[in-house]
């Protein structure tokens, strides 16, 4: 079970522009002008643009000290996020009521580098059902897709248990993330609660579309209607 986290399970949109901001300038110099929407992408993609729009010609070097500045800005940050920014409705329970599910591992697949995703879950107390080591990161310069199979490369290593559509989930805010899930090889529930509106996320594929995460039962009930007891054994 692959959870997105920006818009799905959180919302700090302010304190990571600062972040961004802070990186940003120190990198380059330059104050940051424009900062490229996330849309669903990786933190790697977004430095990239991020730099173009600003008139940056990216070099070498330019991703790792960016993605390194990155950590460190969010996390002198990381005070903030509980005042400034948001839980998505549901997600604690959310959370919690999938990992009664037998046989379920929880972790996330999100364009965020994997300090900055520990910490926004941190930050809310929604870290102790998630499995950290297995996801899939923004630092790590993939597609999503690709970040889900090596999400599920590292499960498979870890429980022996191969993980294909029958018994891997993703849950995400965006068509993006719907397009991660079909290339990727795994089934998909959207949530209507980002940018991406609950029939964009039908038309994009997704095979279930809730509202948000605030009935914990119909997420329950999407997660094991997508895949059987005798497939969620890695647990």
């Amino acid at each position: 079970m692959l959870w997105n986290v920006d818009l799905t399970l959180v919302d700090v949109a302010i304190v990571t522009r600062d972040a961004y901001a802070e990186a940003f300038r120190f990198v380059t110099g330059r104050p940051l002008v424009k900062l490229v929407p996330p849309m669903g992408r990786p933190d790697s993609e977004i430095v990239f643009e991020t730099l173009a729009v600003n008139g940056i010609v990216a070099e070498d070097g330019h991703l790792p000290q960016f993605l390194a500045a990155l950590a460190t800005a969010f996390a002198d940050r990381r005070g903030r996020l509980a005042k400034e920014g948001r839980m998505m409705p549901g997600a604690k329970d959310a959370l919690k009521s999938v990992s009664r599910l037998d046989g379920v591992v929880q972790t996330v697949l999100t364009g965020t580098i994997k300090s900055n995703a520990v910490h926004k879950l941190k930050a809310f107390g929604l870290d102790k059902h998630i499995d950290f080591d297995l996801g899939g990161y923004g630092e790590e310069v993939y597609p999503k897709a690709t970040l889900l199979q090596v999400a599920q490369s590292r499960a498979k290593q870890r429980y022996g248990t191969p993980f294909t559509p029958a018994n891997t989930v993703v849950i995400g805010d965006s068509t993006r993330d719907v397009q991660a899930a079909k290339i990727g090889g795994a089934a998909m529930i959207g949530v209507a609660s980002g940018r991406s509106m609950a029939a964009e996320l039908r038309e994009a594929g997704a095979d279930v579309v809730l509202p948000d995460l605030s009935n914990a039962s119909e997420v329950v009930a999407a997660v094991a209607g997508l895949t059987s007891p005798l497939d969620r054994k890695a647990g």
